[in-house]
């Protein structure tokens, strides 16, 4: 009776990871609604409103530069929001934002009437970065490929609850998204920038950014919050170690970091080839031995090393999966983030922490109304 029971437990149990693995990754009806309306209006009317960005501000390295590579709207909107209502002299901020064909125009559409006064926001489709081709871009070219596309797809028809999960898991449409693994190409899109500060979309601004420019990195590329505590979220738990290319080049407990808040010194990066070092390891992993999902594995490997160790209260992770999180870290971070599968826009979100992100939500927006989005 007891096995028995264990049994059952042990499969509910998976069936409630399958069952949140599958609402994460579903989209509200709401939310579909709203980049509906504004692609719609952006044909309509959106075009006749087209603002001509200042190129000297979008290329001057002396300026605060944000980079946001997404295609959620919403999130979008917090992320400047939350940003700009901390920052000091915001005529000096300017964000970058990246999306794909088919969010553009509800992204232009949204910035076009919903801008922050004084902020400069230019959005642009990933789809025009001609030089971001499968000739020059390994992961590009392996997304692209047949192989890829089998080791992603190929399980359509799980044959037991934990082959779905798994699956499901690979299904995720970040992972074959070229906006998740444009972060590596930040001097390319960004010739003329210096210095820039990676954000993802399911994060929230709480404090002044502006301190991390002026930030002394000694040399390092990449500035980040180290995530290891103890034994968790060391080299090892992200990386095969069991393969000699990963054993003879890193430290397994080498400490873990992570991506959502980064600084990043392109003039250390163009100088040390921080892109070509990426490729070569992508190269590498072609048959997925080295890692199996993701772009932190590739990104703990391409700065290995040149990763400047940033206070925790810059950045408190785990919003998005943990409820036990300290209160007092969440309310003193600069940045809180939202990781995980439970994100603040979804009806699974941790309900303790999703005031953090519904304040700026701007409730009033008719476009949100129209869609019935009361966050």
């Amino acid at each position: 009776m007891v096995q028995s029971t264990e049994n059952t437990v042990d499969a509910l149990k998976k069936q409630s990871a399958f069952l949140i693995q599958l609402a994460a990754k579903t989209v509200p009806k709401p939310l579909n609604c709203l980049p509906l309306v504004l692609t719609t209006d952006y044909f309509l009317q959106g075009r006749q409103k087209r603002v001509v960005l200042n190129k000297k501000v979008l290329e001057d390295p002396s300026l605060y530069h944000y980079a946001i590579f997404s295609d959620n709207v919403l999130a979008t909107s917090v992320v400047i929001n939350s940003t700009m209502l901390h920052a000091s002299e915001p005529e000096k901020h300017v964000f970058h934002i990246v999306t794909d064909k088919l969010s553009f125009a509800a992204m232009k559409m949204w910035f076009l009437v919903n801008s922050p006064a004084k902020v400069t926001i230019q959005v642009e489709n990933i789809d025009d970065f001609k030089w971001l081709n499968s000739s020059y871009c390994s992961v590009l070219r392996q997304l692209e490929s047949a192989r890829m596309k089998e080791y992603y797809f190929k399980a359509s028809h799980p044959s037991t609850l934990s082959d779905g999960f798994e699956n499901l898991k690979y299904r995720n449409p970040k992972y074959l998204s070229m906006l998740n693994h444009l972060r590596f190409y930040l001097p390319e899109v960004y010739p003329k920038l210096e210095k820039i500060l990676f954000l993802d979309d399911d994060i929230v601004v709480q404090k002044d950014l502006t301190p991390l420019w002026s930030l002394d990195m000694q040399g390092m590329v990449n500035a980040a919050v180290e995530t290891c505590k103890e034994s968790f979220h060391r080299f090892d738990k992200y990386l095969n170690f069991s393969h000699p290319k990963i054993s003879e080049n890193f430290d397994p407990n080498a400490c873990g970091w992570a991506f959502g808040m980064n600084m990043f010194d392109l003039k250390e990066w163009r100088k040390r080839n921080m892109t070509g070092i990426y490729h070569y390891w992508q190269d590498m992993n072609e048959d997925r031995t080295l890692w199996k999902l993701g772009s932190l594995p590739p990104g703990l490997i391409t700065f290995y090393n040149l990763t400047y160790p940033l206070d925790r209260s810059w950045h408190v992770l785990g919003l998005g999966y943990d409820p036990q999180l300290n209160q007092t870290e969440i309310d003193n971070a600069a940045v809180v983030h939202y990781n995980g599968n439970y994100k603040p826009w979804l009806e699974l979100a941790i309900a303790k922490y999703k005031s953090y992100w519904s304040r700026y939500v701007m409730l009033d927006n008719p476009y949100l109304q129209l869609c019935h989005i009361s966050q």
